[in-house]
């Protein structure tokens, strides 16, 4: 084989070398970052590109959502009882700052590194030393918005990285403490019994209470009402008694006229009433009855 034809094969090589470094695929859930010479240049958006043989390169930073975890982060409430926090932090690469944070840390994990995680560790801390345990397990849900809101707070003048969620997980204290809650809460049940109790109770009294009023006032307007009818029915009788005997009254005056008028009306409703049967004994000296010589 000649020298011409060996040249023409590597010429051929290169060719091929040249031509396969001359294209590059960016996925849909990345961006490319092309670097010249090793300096950024600019950013490769998803699909098909081409750069400069032997001189671009392209190197590929996700921009999928990542969720971060931050185990066993040791805080103190405000009342100084220790607990260990689980957060998890949701967030993702600006697509179009990939560039500048491919600049300044290389990669994503070590942007998180550096810049998200001191702010987690400072934010919880003292987001979480503003509320007592007790609070803290009562409220967690206001407790865990006021961390993501502290953290995205911190991190909003920083466009490379963007914020999703945050996440309280967990809240882990002593075991002392944790008994010392549930005994307190067991008191706090147990008082509640008592007050319920005793509002059940009051409730009952004040049932009773009406019950033995309206059971007065039926008997009092049952006795009122006996009272009336008797007064009633003594003025009835009274009201007879009187008609009755001015009724009476009325009749002996009128005899007494009618005697008066005629001395002979006594003789004669005697003679009426006689039965005509003459005694079978008499008085000496005495008159035979309705027997008048004159």
């Amino acid at each position: 084989m000649n020298r011409g034809i060996i040249g023409a094969i590597v010429a051929v090589v290169i060719a091929v070398i040249i031509a396969a470094g001359s294209w590059y695929t960016v996925d849909q859930t990345e961006r490319g970052v092309l670097l010249r010479y090793g300096a950024v240049v600019g950013t490769a958006q998803p699909g098909l590109g081409f750069k400069v043989p032997l001189m671009d390169t392209v190197e590929k930073v996700s921009v999928k959502t990542t969720t971060f975890t931050w185990d066993k982060m040791n805080s103190y409430s405000y009342d100084q009882q220790p607990a260990d926090l689980k957060i998890s932090v949701t967030l993702r690469a600006s697509p179009d700052k990939v560039s500048d944070l491919y600049a300044k840390f290389g990669s994503l994990q070590t942007a998180v590194n550096q810049v998200v995680s001191p702010v987690v560790n400072q934010q919880v801390k003292v987001v979480f030393g503003r509320y007592t345990a007790v609070k803290a397990i009562q409220d967690r849900g206001p407790l865990n918005g006021a961390i993501k809101d502290a953290i995205t707070a911190t991190l909003k003048d920083d466009p490379m990285i963007i914020i999703e969620s945050v996440q309280l997980e967990n809240i882990e204290f002593s075991q002392n403490y944790l008994h010392s809650i549930e005994q307190r809460m067991l008191a706090e049940v147990e008082v509640q019994k008592l007050q319920q109790n005793a509002e059940r109770e009051k409730v009952q009294a004040q049932i009773t209470v009406t019950q033995a009023t309206a059971k007065a006032n039926a008997v009092r307007a049952e006795a009122q009402a006996n009272a009336e009818a008797t007064r009633l029915n003594g003025e009835a009788k009274a009201s007879n008694i009187k008609i009755t005997g001015e009724a009476e009254a009325a009749a002996i005056e009128a005899r007494g006229k009618a005697l008066g008028n005629n001395p002979n009306l006594v003789t004669l409703v005697q003679a009426e009433r006689w039965n005509g049967v003459l005694p079978t004994t008499m008085v000496p000296g005495s008159s035979v009855p309705f027997v008048s010589v004159k």
